[in-house]
């Protein structure tokens, strides 16, 4: 409405122009004095300022808010996807959609929108008042732009494409820094900054190459604008000059003729801006899209009902998984009961991991292969089963905020202060703790920099623990806990285990001196299960793997 409005305003302002110039001619048969189509004229500029302050701001205002939400979706979408999607995609060109090419939308859907709109109504009124004028002086004043636009037409192709280049290339850079300032200290270890710098430069050349060549097609379109303009100028002036001259319009008209073409000169420049925008938007959005319409594989299924509580336990029946072509776990069967604590080891690639993110359905599983309390895993919904689970996956991940603020994580709402020390202490992280200058209110830095690789593993088990959940899995959550500390955590996880489901991976034996029952993986498949005990007489892998450890020579330097 503002728009038209604008337009509106904009368009008058040549048509008293000409009234004006006959006035100053024929004084005795003009319909307004020049002094009154002069005011007329000031408060057409006033209206025409006001109503395009309006109109910019609504739609530019729309666009933010289109921003905003599709930035919203991007997240609410991310947040759904499964592992699967993050293990083929890099942060740093997730960070690049979230900033660049949302930016080139917005443009796009608000001055690129808001100039596309523009122009089509000012060439419609313009074309239709000039023609009113006089139809071939017209026809010779527009005569270049078809040929501009087939020109235009042409180069949009390429434009698009080399525009989707210029934000991969970019979203490739974005990448390249992000995982360098997240691996900086390891750059530093082994002396490799000159390298990574060097790799930077080879990835901003690129980036810089992509974005001249665009630039110089950019630059083709401006030029190819004006040479259109000039020549529309140039025909009014020497063929409407000569219509002056015989008399065949009045010089007002020719007046109000040059004001509407010279309406189109912006328009008219603009144009090719409009085209670039639109180009790189549509890129843009084509890379959004991907995130958009990624679905994810784990999802409820249409009749999935909650979970509520965990009584009867956890059964694998001929449970097999995939990574694509390559089979990590062959078939394997067990059950669980409810209350019992299972360790589980075997070699590196075994498919323990695997298994724990299939109980929390972190990854998809065919139907019929695992259940929870006697229901099929698939026909409950994932988040009433996570909230029963308690995950410590094996690589530790901390958020830059205080110690307080990331075992609470693991409760849905807000903590208290009594269950973060409960969880804390349950963990033996809280003489830790109890060192730190601020306690519980210590920033622990980015993914947990100011922490040492056991304090951070201990802060995961006090997160896991928090929220007092009756299954508990633990993936090799001693790994880097030095043996003292270890006895600490065992002995008090020892009292939280009571009453619980607790799976536990490891490769350390001593994190077994708990279990009722443990599982032994060999090449995705069930080698050894039973009691501790029956397994050292079997003679098996147990064997061997306890045999290794406690039998390993002392250090004695330790």
């Amino acid at each position: 409405m503002f728009l038209l409005l604008t337009n509106a305003f904009a368009l008058l302002i040549p048509w008293f122009m000409k009234l004006a110039v006959e006035a100053l001619q024929h004084p005795l048969a003009a319909r307004y004095s020049p002094s009154a189509c002069a005011l007329i004229i000031s408060l057409l500029a006033i209206l025409h300022c006001v109503t395009r302050i309006f109109s910019r701001t609504f739609i530019l205002n729309a666009a933010r808010i289109i921003e905003f939400r599709i930035r919203n979706d991007l997240f609410q979408r991310l947040t759904r996807l499964d592992l699967s999607y993050f293990s083929s995609s890099r942060s740093g060109d997730i960070i690049s959609r979230f900033s660049n090419d949302l930016t080139n939308v917005r443009m796009l859907t608000g001055f690129g929108v808001m100039s596309a709109i523009n122009t089509v109504l000012i060439y419609s009124a313009a074309v239709t008042m000039m023609t009113r004028i006089h139809p071939w002086l017209t026809f010779w004043a527009i005569l270049p732009f078809p040929i501009m636009i087939l020109i235009i037409k042409k180069v949009s192709h390429r434009l698009f494409h080399r525009s989707l280049q210029a934000q991969e290339e970019l979203a490739h850079l974005s990448s390249q820094a992000e995982e360098t300032v997240s691996a900086v200290r390891l750059i530093k270890s082994y002396c490799r900054e000159e390298y990574f710098q060097g790799e930077f430069e080879k990835s901003a050349e690129r980036y810089l190459k992509h974005n001249l060549r665009l630039a110089r097609l950019r630059g083709l379109i401006i030029p190819v604008m004006a040479a259109a303009t000039g020549s529309g100028t140039l025909v009014v002036l020497f063929v409407g000059g000569k219509l002056v001259i015989s008399n065949s319009i009045t010089l007002g008209d020719f007046v109000a003729f040059s004001g509407y073409l010279a309406m189109l000169v912006w328009p008219t420049a603009v144009m090719g801006w409009i085209l670039t925008l639109a180009q790189r938007g549509a890129a843009s959005m084509s890379r959004l899209a991907g995130i958009l319409g990624a679905e994810s594989t784990v999802t409820d299924q249409p009749d999935a009902e909650p979970i509520n509580s965990f009584h009867l336990g956890i059964e694998a029946r001929n449970l097999r998984f995939s990574y694509g072509d390559t089979e990590i776990i062959t078939g394997i069967s067990f059950h669980i009961q409810a209350g019992e604590t299972v360790g589980i080891t075997g070699d590196v690639g075994s498919g323990k991991t695997s298994l724990l993110r299939l109980i929390a359905r972190l990854l998809p599983i065919s139907d019929g292969m695992l259940f929870i309390d006697e229901r099929d895993i698939n026909s409950i919904t994932t988040t009433s089963l996570r909230r029963l689970i308690g995950y410590v996956p094996q690589e530790t991940f901390l958020f830059s905020r205080t110690v307080a603020d990331n075992i609470g994580y693991g409760i849905a709402g807000e903590h208290t202060t009594e269950a973060v020390t409960k969880a804390a202490g349950q963990a033996g992280f809280l003489e830790d703790v109890d060192a730190f200058p601020a306690k519980f209110e210590t920033h622990v830095g980015e993914k947990g920099v100011t922490l040492s690789g056991g304090q951070k593993q201990r802060l995961a088990i006090a997160r896991a623990v928090v929220g007092n959940p009756p299954i508990l899995l633990l993936d090799d959550p001693l790994s880097a806990v030095d043996a003292g500390r270890e006895e600490e955590i065992l002995n008090e996880l020892g009292k939280f285990y009571s009453g619980r489901t607790v799976l536990i991976v490891s490769q350390r034996v001593s994190a077994f001196r708990d279990c009722d029952r443990i599982i032994v993986l060999k090449e995705g498949g069930v080698a050894e299960q039973g009691a501790p005990d029956e397994l050292l007489l079997q003679g098996g892998l147990y064997t061997e793997l306890y045999h290794r450890q406690m039998n390993a020579p002392k250090n004695p330097l330790l």
